[in-house]
């Protein structure tokens, strides 16, 4: 019996495709999904979003760690398709807080009244494409049974982020304290009041999650096996009157945006670090690093592309760091030697400073050794025993492939996305992949997606499959693909943005180098919101040029 959420699906008789449960399927209910299923509506399709989790959200929904945040401010990370939505809504902080972005997201599900077309505690666990009839089959599991929906159309909303990275380590199953992953957080608050407290990894939810914990724990272990670059957020209260003044024209901002490689609007200066004097080269970086955030990379507009001005840039970021951290020893462990920006730069205003507490501790896993194995009481690292009343595992995610690859999909033949993307993904633009007809992606592999504000992203890509069902349906016409040679050219178009910037020049999670076995490859496109949206555009102009309509 449907619940106030309704979940029973539409009956074939009032669907646009007869021989199908609903026209679309949508998979996830986070922010795409969300916005998926608002413009079908549009359309007049039918559609059915499946989620996991027991509300939506999303990647907010599932990373409730403490200290959880935005990255991008909170005035261009939202929605900007309805302009009522912009103005009406009002954040708290300049950058907002998983809570907060939650609710917000919960705020735009009513508002557009979007439950009644989503299924929660519900996990599409596989789906077939059907070559003879051209139908998709997904099976989804809920409330312990298995169920079969067909459609003409499979949305994958996906996320980036949402496949949680757990590695194995030796005698984990023997620990008796109590274990979290940050990618999985419980909804109750968890209490670390006076607890030894261990946590593995120091990426950015790592990162977030340190300091918190942190000023509850009895003692806390910092396991680190790369140190990470941070610059300050600077965060705290929105203010008032910049917020009248980006709404006073928020269109502006959103058309700022775009025009910048991230898709965020932040200071940009286009010089050279290497035509500054030495004096402005330190004025600009003290100047940027006063802002705060990401846009500490726009200090100079080279920092990206010249090996040497982003040494520059990392040697200022390596003196912040010995200024800030008051033991040397700790300071070094804690400094990075790669390149600035290759890994995902962090924001936080008070990791460093974290580290000058007397409960807190810094274990080196590259000079100390690797996590040996687990205790009942702790774990091992170079023959030490740290005792330990709770683990954290900031181990990060399955970044951009291992959501999709979560879901058992066979397209034509039978062939599996799994094994299609056994070399690493391919994709055209990042919405489809040949030999899967009628199957898109939002933010897959192949678009800017991870490089950019991804609300933006998402909304780019989304309007560009409205418009491409649009056509559909104006066409009389039922199947779209990509053709392999329009594919392997993205590809090839992917892999020569990546070459050119520093950003692929070491093992991250954009290349797949955290998850054992994964084929190392740069999986985002770093070209930048313009040229991809010229790309996304010109493919539409071209009557659709690089794929197969019919």
């Amino acid at each position: 019996m449907p619940d106030s959420h309704d979940r029973s699906l539409p009956s074939p008789e009032n669907t646009h495709f007869k021989s199908v449960d609903v026209d679309v399927v949508v998979v996830g209910a986070g922010f795409a999904g969300l916005f998926m299923l608002h413009r079908l509506r549009g359309l007049g399709l039918t559609a059915r979003a499946f989620e996991t989790g027991d509300g939506v959200g999303g990647t907010w929904y599932w990373n409730r760690y403490p200290g959880a945040r935005c990255d991008v401010e909170s005035m261009q990370y939202s929605y900007q398709f309805s302009d009522d939505l912009q103005q009406d809504w009002s954040w708290s902080e300049k950058f907002a807080a998983q809570p907060e972005i939650l609710t917000y997201a919960e705020h735009v599900a009513d508002r557009f009244d979007l439950r009644r077309d989503i299924q929660l505690e519900s996990r599409v666990a596989a789906a077939h494409w059907d070559d003879a009839t051209g139908i998709w089959s997904a099976s989804v599991e809920h409330d312990g049974r298995t169920s079969t929906v067909t459609s003409k159309f499979l949305i994958l909303c996906v996320g980036c982020l949402s496949a949680a990275n757990r590695p194995s380590f030796a005698g984990f199953e023997r620990f008796q304290g109590s274990h979290y992953h940050t990618g999985y957080w419980p909804k109750d608050p968890v209490d670390f009041t006076g607890l030894k407290v261990g946590i593995i990894g120091t990426g950015s939810s790592g990162i977030q999650t340190i300091p918190h914990v942190a000023e509850q724990a009895g003692h806390l272990t910092v396991f680190q096996r790369t140190p990470n670059y941070v610059v300050p957020d600077w965060n705290g209260p929105l203010d008032p009157a910049y917020e009248a003044e980006i709404k006073a024209d928020y269109q502006d901002l959103r058309s700022n945006a775009k025009t910048r490689p991230s898709g965020i609007w932040v200071p940009f200066n286009t010089d050279s670090a290497l035509d500054a004097s030495d004096e402005e080269r330190q004025r600009r970086f003290e100047e940027f690093w006063g802002y705060g955030g990401l846009g500490f990379m726009g200090s100079f507009g080279d920092l990206l592309t010249n090996a040497d001005s982003n040494r520059l840039a990392a040697d200022f970021v390596r003196g912040k760091i010995a200024e800030i951290v008051s033991d040397p020893d700790v300071a070094r462990k804690l400094t990075p030697d790669n390149v600035l920006g290759c890994k995902r730069l962090c924001v936080h205003a008070t990791y460093y400073q974290t580290f000058n507490r007397d409960d807190v501790s810094l274990v080196d896993l590259r000079t100390e050794g690797a996590i040996e194995h687990f205790t009942e009481t702790g774990l091992v690292v170079g023959g030490v025993e740290y005792p330990l009343d709770a683990v954290i595992f900031a181990t990060g995610f399955d970044a951009m492939t291992g959501s999709f690859e979560k879901i058992a999909i066979s397209g034509v033949e039978g062939q599996t996305l799994k094994q299609k993307w056994e070399a690493g993904p391919s994709t055209y633009l990042g919405f489809q992949s040949a030999g899967f007809p009628n199957m898109f992606m939002v933010t897959g592999p192949g678009s800017p997606s991870v490089l950019s504000n991804v609300l933006l992203s998402i909304e780019q890509n989304i309007e560009w499959i409205t418009g491409c069902l649009g056509t559909l349906l104006q066409k009389g016409q039922s199947r779209i693909e990509p053709e392999i040679d329009a594919e392997e050219a993205w590809v090839e178009e992917v892999n020569r943005a990546a070459g050119g910037s520093l950003r692929s020049t070491c093992s991250s999670w954009y290349n797949g180098a955290n998850i054992p076995g994964k084929p190392l490859v740069f999986i985002p496109y770093i070209g930048g919101i313009p040229d991809y949206t010229k790309a996304c555009d010109a493919a539409v102009e071209n009557g659709y040029a690089g794929f197969k309509m019919r």
